[in-house]
């Protein structure tokens, strides 16, 4: 392929990717889809769910054919103390039809995504790693790859190539990531029989459930996770590298724990470790966001930091991301003009996207999650919780206005007095408010 000429090269064929690659495909473009994994989805991993809406508006009822788990129909809040657990649940059959969303493999989904985009007329190139860019008058041209016939010429470059996005670093688009702008996860995939997964978490048929998991992270910034597969559960915990780097902690010992904890552990009994994966996770959010857009190339995905932490919201964030850059190349080629002032209609879409708006929104969460606030809020503020709901339900002869001033006692105990207690209140508000 030395000396075939692509309208787009997509470097990466994870959602984002796939997402661009398929919209420019169908745009009539002459596409090539490159993925460094023996197929897509080989070196991805993540928590587990897939979202409806933005997959919907490129491939209409895609889950009719998609490879997808569970449909979720109710999700958890779990607040972990030593031995406890305080919860908070939502479910509605109403997100059955039409489904919310699903759990799903990343290694089944994006074979079958990266599939769409192929039937579309995309070149798909496996196994072929980028090393670097060809530039030409300040302007992309192109890639390297590690192929016999090494670079690959096209007019846009769409990157897409993970957190560690090694283009993204060579083109200046954002400087090496630091320990408190990552979070590093680790999960597990645990065979359990389908009957006894719908009896445990009360589901019936394809239902699903998402649990959160707050606390039990050895004061680390971070949240576990349980989700229900069809015949699986996919339990993990993702903490900020900053604090892993601080206390020396192996994040696989952070898992232990929860896999230990009491009321996990009644979940879980029984079940067999089919997989084991660790993947970063970017968490710097909005401002964190690099450059979107230069000449001749465009980024999108977890390769822009582009996931919602608070809401554990990434996979759709990439796809919404890689199809407004698929239609940004299109509208390129449709001009003949590759320049940064054609290709930032792709960061002024972003702008007007749920990604922009979510990411916007939660832009002061950052500052919370570092040490000594990510101690406060991830180790002794669920366990003071716990404690005081264990106090104040305790039918032991003590009133309970007394009850009441000692569960207060116990959360002013974290902040450090009642006014500190209402500035951390006011401050986790202002950050969860943009």
């Amino acid at each position: 392929m030395a000396d075939e000429r692509f309208d787009v090269v997509v470097v990466g064929a994870g959602p984002a990717g796939a997402a661009a690659a398929l919209t420019a495909a169908r745009g009539g473009l002459k596409v090539a889809l490159i993925e460094r994994g023996e197929y897509p989805g080989a070196k991805n991993t993540f928590g587990g769910v897939l979202y409806r809406k933005q997959i919907e508006q490129i491939i209409p009822e895609f889950w009719k054919t998609a490879p997808l788990e569970r449909t979720i129909v109710e999700q958890r809040l779990w607040l972990l103390a030593k031995e406890s657990t305080v919860s908070v649940s939502f479910r509605d059959d109403r997100f059955m039809d039409p489904p919310n969303c699903w759990t799903g493999q990343r290694s089944k989904f994006d074979q079958w995504f990266a599939a769409q985009a192929e039937a579309a007329g995309a070149v798909p190139l496996y196994e072929t790693g980028v090393t670097d860019v060809v530039i030409e008058d300040g302007k992309v041209v192109g890639v390297v790859t590690d192929r016999d016939d090494g670079e690959l010429r096209a007019n846009v470059v769409i990157i897409a190539d993970g957190v560690n996005s090694l283009l993204g670093k060579r083109l200046r688009a954002h400087r090496e990531w630091q320990p408190d702008q990552v979070s590093l996860a680790v999960k597990e995939v645990i065979a359990l029989p389908k009957e006894k997964i719908q009896d445990r978490f009360n589901l019936d048929k394809n239902e699903g459930c998402t649990i959160e998991l707050v606390g039990e992270t050895m004061g680390m910034a971070g949240l576990g996770f349980l989700y229900t597969n069809t015949d699986t559960l996919s339990l993990g915990v993702g903490v900020m590298v900053s604090d892993l780097k601080r206390l020396k902690i192996k994040p696989y010992e952070v898992l232990n724990g929860l896999k230990q904890h009491p009321m996990v552990k009644r979940l879980i009994d029984g079940g067999e470790v089919k997989e084991y994966a660790g993947h970063l996770i970017p968490e710097g959010g909005f401002t964190a966001m690099p450059p979107l857009a230069g000449d001749g190339w465009m980024i999108c995905g977890d390769a822009a930091q582009m996931v919602n932490a608070v809401h554990r919201e990434g996979t759709n964030l990439a796809v919404e991301s890689g199809r407004l850059a698929g239609e940004a190349a299109i509208s390129a080629h449709t001009t003949g003009d590759y320049s940064v002032g054609s290709l930032e209609q792709y960061s002024k879409a972003v702008r007007k996207s749920i990604i922009h708006k979510d990411l916007k929104k939660y832009k002061g969460l950052h500052g919370l999650l570092s040490f000594p606030d990510s101690d406060k809020l991830f180790g002794q503020l669920p366990q003071a919780v716990n404690d005081a709901l264990f106090d104040f339900l305790s039918v032991d002869g003590a009133p309970k206005r007394d009850k009441q001033k000692l569960a207060f006692r116990k959360l002013e105990g974290v902040a450090g007095g009642r006014m500190d207690l209402v500035r951390m209140a006011l401050k986790g508000w202002r950050a969860m408010n943009g």
